[in-house]
């Protein structure tokens, strides 16, 4: 299959359409969104569904998110409600995702075999204009190879996907760099599935109670049913081992300086001049979750392309804005921790 790689803007007005139509016919476009790229599909195709899972080597219990052009397209597919539209009011379009009840017109192969829905409506304005373009709702993981580094350029996603899609459309760098945060609505508020930027202060003042799921920080059991995209699997790896340290910045340059092999290390910003032998990359401020989530994805990308054995990086802190990074990182280390002050 050859690859069409396309950049893109507001006014593309002809790409959109051609993209719509792969989309409508079956077929899978790659696209930018405020998070990360998705790798989009007909959300009422179940065949589009096992196209994307084949694409990405995705096991096929993993749910999809569907995205929608404006909030009331979810009626459509899903059961929706006054809550739903309150947090649309607040948040969408945004990178917040809301679990709802599906309808029967969503295949199960969407849905990873639930009752319900995922539905995100994206800020982005050339993911919508795709979804404008399809006149269908797109059902959507990120557009990369299943368990690497999700992809935050159109050039990430064409290193996994050439070859595996009709279509790439660039727009440009994500401007948040991780996935949505993933909600589902309680009776008295709503549990975070997977956080992101949308923060739980920020929820909590729209719906009340907010909740946290064990599986944000701890992988789910073996034989459930994710609830979400990146509850069970591990995912965002490089090639190296990750090594998350956890400790004081002068411990943590200790260990890094003694060690012996290749190594590379995700620096804070601060303290890039603190090591001696390690291949460094600028992970962000210690002080911005923001910054350091912008950069994480892509600095593990970029790991790929260097001489190591090992990477090094700091554990975040397990709460607030640093929840979203954390619960990347974790994955991407496969929970391998070293708790320096011990």
């Amino acid at each position: 299959m050859i690859t069409e790689y396309l950049k893109v803007a507001a006014d593309s007005v002809e790409i959109y359409e051609r993209a719509g139509k792969i989309i409508r016919e079956g077929g899978l476009v790659a696209f930018p969104t405020e998070t990360v790229y998705g790798l989009g599909g007909n959300a009422y195709d179940p065949m589009a569904a096992e196209r994307i899972f084949a694409a990405k080597g995705r096991p096929s219990d993993n749910p999809l998110i569907v995205h929608v052009a404006v909030p009331s397209d979810a009626e459509a597919f899903a059961k929706t409600n006054d809550i739903y539209y309150k947090l649309a009011e607040h948040f969408m379009p945004g990178p917040l995702t809301v679990i709802l009840p599906k309808k029967d017109n969503i295949p199960d192969s969407v849905t990873g075999g639930l009752d319900t829905v995922a539905v995100r409506c994206p800020e982005h304005i050339c993911a919508n204009k795709l979804i404008q373009a399809a006149g269908v709702p797109i059902a959507a993981p990120s557009a990369n190879i299943s368990g690497c580094p999700s992809p935050t350029s159109a050039e990430h996603v064409y290193k996994d996907m050439n070859g595996r899609i009709p279509m790439i459309l660039d727009g440009g760098e994500s401007r948040i760099g991780v996935e949505s945060t993933v909600i589902r609505l309680e009776e008295d508020g709503c549990t975070i599935l997977r956080p992101g930027e949308i923060i739980a202060r920020e929820l909590s003042a729209v719906v009340g109670n907010v909740y946290v799921a064990d599986a944000v920080t701890d992988p789910a059991a073996a034989g459930d049913n994710p609830e979400s995209p990146g509850m069970k699997y591990k995912h965002y790896a490089p090639k190296a081992r990750l090594v998350l340290l956890s400790g004081d910045d002068r411990s943590f340059a200790d260990y890094v300086n003694t060690y012996k092999g290749r190594c590379a290390v995700l620096s804070y910003s601060e303290n890039i001049g603190d090591y001696l032998r390690a291949f460094v990359m600028n992970a962000g401020s210690k002080r911005s979750a923001k910054e350091q989530m912008q950069r994480l994805f892509s600095l593990l990308r970029e790991c790929d392309n260097i001489d190591t054995e090992i990477i090094f990086a700091h554990l975040p802190p397990k709460k607030d804005e640093f929840l979203a990074l954390y619960n990347r990182i974790i994955r991407a280390a496969g929970s391998e921790v070293i708790y320096l002050d011990k």
